[in-house]
């Protein structure tokens, strides 16, 4: 699976969004993907490794299952310690200090978060479908980990 980002998906700018993200300066981010066990996990552990101590960082999903292990080991692989992560349900999170939501998902259906705070919708291929040899799925792991990182640095770092 190649993934390609920018300007060119769809018409949709997500260097604007983490600019705009960024200027807001929320103290709760919940990443949303519907099984919470690789995209929202992946920008969970990243998230928690650029922004400050004071900012809280959360993920749910709508169907939560089990973290996988390829999320675990890619962000290993960074220094990030991920092996505490589980999957949660949106329920489980105090939505009254959520200050900003970013949806992950790509081919399904996100989550919905209904209360009215900064939403932005990053859609990425979700690397738990790639089929393949072991190598194969990893690879696909690290190619949303690292776009992950690109733009979550963009939020947390500036430019």
């Amino acid at each position: 699976m190649k993934l390609s980002y920018g300007k060119e998906e769809q018409g949709h700018d997500w260097r604007r969004e983490a600019e705009e993200l960024r200027g807001r300066r929320p103290k709760h981010f919940l990443f949303l993907c519907v099984a919470n066990s690789a995209r929202s996990q992946m920008a969970e552990g990243i998230a928690r490794s650029l922004a400050p101590a004071e900012v809280r960082i959360s993920s749910a999903g709508s169907a939560p299952s089990s973290v996988r292990p390829e999320a675990i080991q890619v962000l290993a692989e960074q220094g990030i310690d991920a092996s505490g992560h589980h999957s949660k349900t949106v329920e489980s999170i105090d939505a009254d200090s959520v200050d900003a939501v970013i949806t992950l998902c790509a081919e399904e259906v996100c989550p919905l978060f209904l209360r009215p705070v900064f939403q932005i919708h990053w859609g990425l291929p979700d690397p738990a479908a790639q089929e393949g040899d072991k190598e194969a799925r990893l690879a696909s792991f690290r190619q949303v980990r690292d776009e992950l990182t690109r733009r979550l640095s963009l939020v947390f770092n500036g430019p």
